[in-house]
C-alpha cells in the first residue's frame, strides 16, 4: 500500500547501523520528502543578502564624475541592522542539513562520495561561468569607452567580494562526505573539535596581533556550522525540550552581546566575515535555536501556494541569484550615475533623508532585476552533466581548480586579465568532472568474411 507524502516537516534520520548503539540515542527514520520549511528559510536568507547588498552599494556624482562607494561605512544605523541581516551562519547550517539529505540519498541509490562531489561542483560552477564572463566583458567595455581606471577597478572589487561564498561553499560541500562519516562515528566530538579549533584560532590571533591567522577560521567556523546542520537534519536539536532550546539560543545571544560590548568582536556582524570569527558560531547557534523552535509554524507557512511558489523559484536558482545580484546592483548604479550626469536624476548622499526615501524604490528595482536574471538564467543550475566522472582524483582536481579560479578574483582583484585566468580554471574544473570520452571501437570482421580480407599488397590473409 502506497503511503502519501504530505508536504510537512520530515521526520529525522535513523542512525547508520555501523555506529555503536551506545554512542548516541537513536533517532527516528529518515525523511521521505523535502523539508519545505527549511527551503523557505534558505530562500529568505537569499532575500536578506540581496537587501544587504542593496544597502551597501552607494553611488554619487561629484565634479570628477561617478563615485562608487560603500554607503554603510561609518553609518551608525548599519551595525544594528547586521544583527538582522547576517544570515550566512544559518545558511551554512541549512547547507549541512540539505547536504546530508542529498548525500545519503546518493548512497542509498548506490552512489559514492565522488558522485556527490561531482554533482556539487557542476551545480555551483556552471552558473558562475556566465556571470564571471559577463563581468569581464563589462569591465573591458568600461575601459574602452574611457571610464576612469580607478572607477573600473572599484567596480571590479565590488563585484568580486561576494565570490568568497562560492569558494567557501564549494570547499565545504566537497568535504561534506568525509565530515559526515566523522559525524556518524563521533558526532559530538567532531563538532566540539571544530568549535574548539575556531576558538583557539581567535585566541591566537588576539594574542599575536596577526590578523592573517584568523583566516584559518575559513575552515573551522564554516565547517562547524555545516556540521551543526547534520544535527538539525537528524532531529537531535528538535528532540531537545523547548525550554532547553530557548535557553541555549538566549545564552548564545547574550554571550555574543557580551563579547561585542567587551570589544572582543565587532558590533558589525558583517565585519566578522573577514576573517571569520567565532562570533559567527554564536550567531549560528542562536539562529538555529530560533529555527528549531519555529519549524512547525514555518512549515505551515511554507505550504501556502504563494509562499511555496516563491520558495520553489528561489530554490531552483539560489546560486544564480546570488552570483548575479551584485551585477544587477552595479548595473543600476551605472544607470543612476548616467542619468545624474545628464541632469535627469539627483543622487542624494548616503544615509541622508533623501537617500532613505529612495531606498524602497532602489531595493525594489534590485529585487526585480535580480529575479529577472534568475528567471532567464536559472536553468543553468538544472543542466544535467553528461558522462560524470567516477574518478576521485579528477573530482579532487576539479574542486581545486574551481577554488583557484575564485581565489584569483578574490586575492588579485577582478580585472579583465584575472577574469580570463579565473574562467580558464573554472572551465578546466568543469572539464575534469566529465569522464574522458572513450574512442569508438572498430567493428570486428565477421568470421565468414575473414578469408576475403586482404593486406595492403593485395594478398589474401
Amino acid at each position: 500500500m502506497a503511503i502519501a507524502q504530505a508536504p510537512t516537516r520530515p521526520t529525522p534520520f535513523a542512525r547508520p547501523a555501523t555506529v555503536h548503539a551506545a554512542a548516541e540515542r537513536p533517532v527516528p527514520a529518515r525523511p521521505v520528502a523535502r523539508d519545505t520549511g527549511i527551503d523557505l528559510v534558505r530562500a529568505l536568507c537569499v532575500v536578506a543578502v540581496i537587501a544587504l547588498h542593496g544597502l551597501q552599494v552607494g553611488v554619487t556624482v561629484d565634479r570628477s564624475g561617478p563615485v562608487l562607494e560603500y554607503a554603510t561605512v561609518g553609518a551608525a544605523w548599519y551595525p544594528p541592522l547586521t544583527w538582522l541581516l547576517q544570515v550566512m551562519p544559518i545558511f551554512f547550517v541549512i547547507g549541512g542539513f540539505a547536504g546530508m539529505l542529498a548525500y545519503r540519498r546518493t548512497r542509498e541509490k548506490g552512489g559514492t562520495a565522488v558522485d556527490f562531489v561531482v554533482g556539487r561542483v557542476h551545480r555551483l560552477l556552471v552558473p558562475a561561468v556566465l556571470t564571471i564572463a559577463t563581468a569581464g566583458i563589462a569591465l573591458a567595455f568600461l575601459l574602452s569607452i574611457g571610464v576612469p581606471p580607478d572607477l573600473v577597478q572599484q567596480t571590479g572589487i565590488r563585484y568580486g567580494e561576494p565570490l568568497w561564498f562560492l569558494g567557501v561553499f564549494l570547499a565545504s560541500q566537497a568535504l561534506l562526505p568525509a565530515l559526515l562519516v566523522a559525524h556518524e562515528k563521533a558526532p559530538r566530538a567532531t563538532l566540539i573539535g571544530l568549535v574548539t579549533s575556531a576558538v583557539l584560532v581567535d585566541a591566537l590571533r588576539a594574542v599575536t596581533g596577526i590578523d592573517a591567522i584568523g583566516y584559518l577560521n575559513i575552515a573551522f567556523v564554516w565547517l562547524a556550522l555545516q556540521q551543526a546542520g547534520f544535527f538539525l537534519a537528524e532531529g537531535r536539536i528538535d528532540a531537545l525540550s523547548r525550554r532547553t532550546r530557548a535557553l541555549g539560543g538566549l545564552a548564545a545571544g547574550m554571550l555574543l552581546a557580551g563579547t561585542v560590548t567587551a570589544g572582543v568582536f565587532s558590533p558589525d556582524l558583517i565585519a566578522n566575515l573577514n576573517p571569520p570569527t567565532t562570533a559567527l558560531l554564536l550567531v549560528g547557534a542562536a539562529q538555529t535555536a530560533v529555527l528549531s523552535l519555529l519549524r512547525d509554524r514555518i512549515t505551515q507557512l511554507s505550504i501556502r501556494p504563494r509562499v511555496a511558489a516563491f520558495t520553489a523559484f528561489v530554490t531552483a536558482r539560489t546560486m544564480t541569484i546570488y552570483l548575479w545580484n551584485l551585477t544587477a546592483l552595479l548595473t543600476l548604479a551605472a544607470i543612476s550615475a548616467f542619468l545624474a550626469m545628464n541632469g535627469a536624476l539627483v543622487l542624494p548622499e548616503p544615509s541622508s533623508l533623501g537617500w532613505w526615501l529612495t531606498r524602497p524604490v532602489w531595493l525594489a528595482l534590485a529585487f526585480l532585476l535580480t529575479a529577472a536574471v534568475g528567471w532567464a538564467l536559472g536553468g543553468s543550475e538544472r543542466l544535467r552533466l553528461p558522462r560524470p566522472t567516477t574518478s576521485a582524483r579528477r573530482a579532487a582536481q576539479a574542486v581545486l581548480l574551481g577554488l583557484t579560479g575564485v581565489l584569483v578574483l578574490l586575492l588579485a582583484g577582478t580585472t579583465v586579465l584575472h577574469v580570463v585566468i579565473a574562467l580558464a580554471a573554472i572551465l578546466a574544473a568543469l572539464a575534469r568532472i566529465r569522464a574522458p570520452r572513450r574512442p569508438t571501437p572498430t567493428s570486428p570482421v565477421p568470421v565468414a568474411q575473414m578469408d576475403t580480407v586482404r593486406t595492403p599488397t593485395g594478398h589474401a590473409e
